[in-house]
C-alpha cells in the first residue's frame, strides 16, 4: 500500500481520486447511519439496512468475476518461495484488508452501531457485524479473483465475462426504472421488506440482519443469523484455502487450441461461391466474438423499449408486439458494414472474380438461419401474449418483410458506405477511432432506411389493431410485396455496387488495417 505512493504521477493521482472516493462514501454512509438512528420504526431501518447490504456483499463476489480484475498479490507469485498453503492463505487474506474498499467497508459497517445504539444488545451485535462483514467480503472477492485467473484469463473467457457484465449492467437499468416509478412514500418500504424478508436467512444478508433483529425483539432469529454469519466466513476460509493451493500448483490458463476435423460449413453446403461465402459467413458468425457479441446484444434492446412503453402507459398486450419487429429489425442491419469486418481479407473475393451477387446473397445466409425460427416461434408467442391469434399472419409477414428489407438495404450500404470497424483478432469491445461523421451518418442513413420501408405494413398494421380488423389482411400482402422487392433491389444494386467498387474496397480494407 506504501508503495503506491512511488509510483508515476498518474498512478498516484488515482489512487488519491480513490481515496477522496472513499472519504466522501464514508461521510454519506455514516451520516444516513446517524439518521437512521432517529427513525421511529426499527423494522423499516432493519428492511434497508439488510438490502443495501446484500447489494454490498454481492458487489464483493461478483464484481471481480464478471471485469476480470488484476490480482497484485496473484498466489501463484509466490510458488517457488515454498510457503505453507495455510500460512500462505491467511497472509493474501489479511493483505485483503489493506485498501480501500476494505477500510471503507469496515468504517461503514462499525458505522452501524450508531444506528443499533436505541439497544445495548443490538449495538454489540453492530460491532460483531462488522467484524465478521469485512472477511466475508473480502474473502469473496478473493475468491472471485482466484477463480477469474483460473478459468476467465484467456481472451475469449474475458470476453465472454464481459458479455456477460454488460448484459446485467443492462438489465439493471429497466429495473432502476421501475424502481424510480414507485412510490417510495406508500408502497416502497412494503417492496423492501419483503425482500429483506428472504434475504435476511442468506449469506448475504444474515451478517447485516443480526442487529436489527434483536433491536426489533427477535432475539432467537438472531442467534441463527450470527450461526449463519459465522458459518458463511467459515466455508468461504475453506474454500480459498483450497483455491490457493490450487492456484499455487496449476499452470497458467492458456488459449486452449481446438482442433477441428473435416470442413464444417463448407462441407455441409453446396458448391459454388454463393455456398462458399455463406459457409465463411457462418464460420465467422460462430467463431468470431465481434459477431456474437453483437448477436447477444439484440434480444436485449427490446426490453428497454418495452419497460419505456410500459412506464407510459402503454397496455401490456400492445407493447408485446413491439420485441419481435425490433429483433428482426436489428438481425437485418447486423450486415450492413460486413466488408468492413473482412478487412484485407476481402481481396479473396475480389480477386477470385466472385460475382457482387454471390457475395451479397452468400453473407444474408447466417442472418437468414438465425432470423426464420425466431419469426417462427416469436410471432406464435407474440399472438399468444396478445390474446389474438388474428395478428398471427400480420406479425410473421411483417417480422419477415422487415427482416429481408435490412438484409436488402444492408446489402447496398456494405458496398457503398463501409466505414471502420473493429479489425479481425482485436477485443469484440475495442473501437476504432474514426474522423468525421460518416460511420454516424452510415449507420442511421442504413437503420431508418429499413424502418422507413417496412412503415406502410406497420400503419396497416396498427391500422387493424385500432381502426378496421380489414387492415389485417391488408398488412401482410403489403409486407410481402415490399419485402421481396427491397430484398431482390438490394441483392441487384449491392452487387453491381461490390462489382464496380472492389478496388475502392481494397483500398479502404488497406486504409483500416
Amino acid at each position: 500500500m506504501g508503495n503506491a505512493f512511488r509510483r508515476s504521477p498518474w498512478q498516484l493521482f488515482g489512487l488519491v481520486l480513490g481515496l477522496a472516493y472513499g472519504v466522501v462514501t464514508v461521510v454519506l454512509v455514516i451520516g444516513a447511519l446517524v439518521a437512521a438512528r432517529l427513525a421511529p420504526v426499527v423494522a423499516d431501518v432493519h428492511s434497508v439496512l439488510v438490502v443495501i447490504g446484500s447489494i454490498v456483499v454481492a458487489g464483493f463476489l461478483l464484481l471481480p468475476l464478471l471485469f476480470g480484475v488484476d490480482d497484485t498479490l496473484d498466489p501463484r507469485k509466490f510458488a517457488l518461495l515454498g510457503i505453507p498453503d495455510r500460512r500462505l492463505a491467511l497472509a493474501l487474506g489479511l493483505s485483503g484488508l489493506i485498501g480501500i474498499p476494505a477500510i471503507v467497508l469496515f468504517i461503514c459497517a462499525l458505522a452501524t452501531v450508531i444506528t443499533w445504539s436505541r439497544d445495548p444488545g443490538a449495538a454489540v451485535l453492530a460491532v460483531l457485524s462488522a467484524i465478521i462483514v469485512v472477511p466475508t467480503c473480502v474473502l469473496a472477492s478473493r475468491i472471485s479473483t482466484a477463480i477469474a485467473s483460473l478459468f476467465v484469463s484467456s481472451r475469449r473467457s474475458k470476453e465472454a465475462g464481459g458479455v456477460v457484465a454488460i448484459l446485467v449492467l443492462v438489465l439493471i437499468a429497466p429495473v432502476l426504472l421501475l424502481l424510480l416509478t414507485v412510490d417510495w412514500g406508500r408502497d416502497g418500504l412494503g417492496a423492501l421488506s419483503g425482500f429483506a424478508g428472504w434475504l435476511q436467512w442468506t449469506p448475504l444478508g444474515a451478517v447485516w440482519s443480526m442487529p436489527g433483529a434483536a433491536a426489533d425483539g427477535a432475539g432467537g432469529a438472531a442467534f441463527v443469523q450470527f450461526l449463519v454469519a459465522v458459518a458463511t466466513v467459515g466455508v468461504l476460509w475453506l474454500v480459498w484455502r483450497a483455491l490457493v493451493a490450487l492456484v499455487v500448483v496449476a499452470p497458467e490458463r492458456e488459449a486452449h487450441v481446438r482442433e477441428h476435423h473435416g470442413l464444417g460449413w463448407f462441407g455441409r453446403l453446396p458448391g459454388g461461391p454463393t455456398a462458399a461465402i455463406a459457409a465463411r459467413s457462418m464460420t465467422y458468425w460462430g467463431r468470431d466474438a465481434r459477431y456474437w457479441v453483437a448477436l447477444v446484444m439484440i434480444p436485449v434492446i427490446p426490453v428497454f423499449v418495452i419497460v419505456a412503453l410500459t412506464l407510459g402507459g402503454l397496455p401490456m398486450h400492445f407493447a408485446s408486439l413491439v420485441p419481435l419487429p425490433l429483433v428482426c429489425l436489428f438481425l437485418g442491419w447486423t450486415i450492413h458494414n460486413d466488408v468492413a469486418f473482412d478487412s484485407t481479407a476481402v481481396w479473396l473475393h475480389l480477386v477470385s472474380g466472385t460475382r457482387g451477387f454471390a457475395d451479397r446473397l452468400g453473407r444474408m445466409f447466417p442472418p437468414l438461419l438465425v432470423g426464420i425460427p425466431v419469426i417462427a416461434v416469436g410471432s406464435v408467442v407474440t399472438a399468444a401474449v396478445f390474446g389474438d391469434w388474428a395478428v398471427l399472419p400480420a406479425i410473421e409477414a411483417l417480422c419477415g418483410s422487415i427482416l429481408v428489407i435490412g438484409l436488402g438495404l444492408s446489402s447496398i450500404f456494405s458496398a457503398l458506405f463501409p466505414y471502420p470497424a473493429t479489425k479481425p483478432g482485436d477485443s469484440a469491445f475495442t473501437q476504432p477511432q474514426t474522423s468525421g461523421a460518416s460511420s454516424a451518418l452510415a449507420q442511421a442513413l442504413s437503420f431508418f432506411a429499413i424502418v422507413i420501408l417496412a412503415s406502410p405494413a406497420i400503419i396497416f398494421l396498427a391500422l387493424g389493431l385500432t381502426v378496421n380488423p380489414f387492415w389485417l389482411g391488408v398488412s401482410p400482402v403489403v409486407s410481402v410485396l415490399v419485402g421481396f422487392a427491397a430484398l431482390g433491389g438490394g441483392l441487384w444494386a449491392g452487387g453491381r455496387l461490390f462489382d464496380k467498387r472492389g478496388p475502392e474496397l481494397m483500398a479502404f480494407a488497406n486504409r483500416n488495417d
